[in-house]
This record gives C-alpha cells, structure tokens and sequence, in this order.
C-alpha cells in the first residue's frame, strides 16, 4: 500500500454535499484526514455523520462561495477547530446552458442572459478566488499547502451551449498556472482536475441519445464515475504528488483524444 501522508491533515471540500464533492469528502475522509465539508445545500447535513463514521472528525456548514464574508467566516471555523488548512478542494460549481445567440428562422430566437452569465461566474470562479484568497494566508504560515481546482475539458476545448461554464473553466486553469508560481515559494502546490463526461444526478438529466454520443467520443467506452475523480483530488494532495505544480490533469477517458 502506498502511504499517500494525508492522515490527520484538514482538507476543506467545497460543494460536499452530493455528486464528485461527496465522494471526494468521503475519500479523504478514509485516508484518516479531518473534513470541513461546504455546500450551499444544508438539506444534506447526513454526510457529517457519514464523514464522521468513516473517519471521526469532521464538520459540515453551510458555505457560499460566491459570498466571501461567508468564506472567510467557514475558514475561520475551521482554523479555530484544527488550527491549519491542509488542503482546500475547490469543487464548487453550478451550469446555467444556453446558447449566446440562438437564431431560428432567420431571426434571435434566445440568448444568454446575463444573469445566467453572472451566476456561474460568481460560484465557479469567483467562488475559486474568495476560497484560494481565505485559505492561503493560513497554509503560508503553517509552511505549505496543497489547493485543488475542478476545471473542465470544456475550460480546454469549450462546448456548445456553455459561454459562461466554459469561461470559468478556462479562468480556474489560469488561477491555477499563476498561482503556482506565486505560492510555490511558500511551498503551496496548486494543481487543477479537468473531468470529461462523469455520470453525476446532473449529467444523468440528459437525454439517452446525447449521453451515448459522448461516450462513443470517449476512447474508453465508458463515462467516468465520481470515484475516479475524487481519487485524483487525493493523488495530487498526496506525497505521491510532492513534485508537482501548475499542472492540469485531464480524467476524460481519452475523451480529448476522440473528439
């Protein structure tokens, strides 16, 4: 068995409460880590008891990410409880498709408003920013840190329907490059996950029809599970990956070779 040295380190997840987020709580929280589990959800306040069955110590707490008086408050909770911040998972994120412009019969049929534009925007990357500027100062003065963000292969490809998703996606694998180098100094590791098509509730809405095109995209055959992701999030948090900074790992299946 490899010795990853996570055990008893705090790991911070934000949108914990269902899908890849749940999974990754629950992953780290079997390599014996310490768990503060975020989500705007308190509906599914269960995965405290879980995280705690599989683990002992962890705590779930309503967070916004797009509001960063409640981040900062959330990182002081846990600074308070556990003294430091290991390793933050920025997980968070939400999708609002259309197209920018839909044109039917020769005239606009439908656009991106800027509301949907501005909501996923305000979680998928300004929600990266508020926890990466909270969590950083603390990691500096404990000698170092490990800080995860979920990019896309829409942030390296793009894809139709997904303007806003796709620019956030994009701006999290910039965050990522320039903040390795400005915390490598300080010994802080900041490395990004780029998921292709993961059979989450949300991509299970989508018809039949679609959901087979993209897997016979996928040089594997298959789409990806929560598991695969999460498992990931912890190989880059681990020992295993103590070399590695700025980088973008792509858990798509091949799906950027198919297309």
């Amino acid at each position: 068995m490899i010795e990853t040295g996570l055990r008893n380190k705090v790991v911070i997840v934000t949108g914990a409460a269902a899908g890849i987020g749940r999974t990754t709580a629950m992953l780290f929280a079997r390599e014996q880590c310490r768990i503060a589990a975020w989500d705007v959800n308190p509906e599914n306040a269960d995965l405290e008891r879980q995280l705690r069955d599989a683990r002992g110590e962890s705590l779930f707490r309503r967070v916004d990410v797009s509001n960063p008086d409640d981040v900062e408050q959330g990182v002081r909770e846990v600074v308070e409880k556990w003294s430091r911040v290991d390793v933050l998972i920025n997980n968070a994120g939400i999708t609002r498709d259309s197209q920018l412009v839909k044109w039917k019969d020769g005239n606009v049929a439908g656009t991106m408003t800027d509301q949907a534009f501005e909501d996923v925007l305000a979680v998928n990357l300004r929600g990266v920013f508020h926890c990466a500027r909270a969590v950083a100062p603390h990691m500096i003065r404990n000698g170092g840190g490990v800080i995860l963000n979920a990019s896309s292969v829409v942030g390296l490809y793009g894809n139709f329907g997904q303007t806003n998703y796709a620019a956030t996606k994009a701006g999290v694998i910039a965050f990522t490059r320039t903040w390795s180098r400005e915390l490598g100094r300080h010994q802080i590791r900041v490395n990004a996950v780029a998921p292709g098509f993961i059979g989450t509730d949300l991509i299970r809405t989508i018809p039949e029809k679609v959901m087979q095109g993209m897997v016979d995209h996928t040089p594997l055959g298959r789409m990806g599970t929560a598991e695969d992701v999460a498992h990931a999030y912890v190989w880059l948090a681990s020992d295993a990956a103590a070399f590695i900074t700025g980088a973008v790992l792509s858990v798509d299946g091949g799906l950027v070779l198919g297309t």
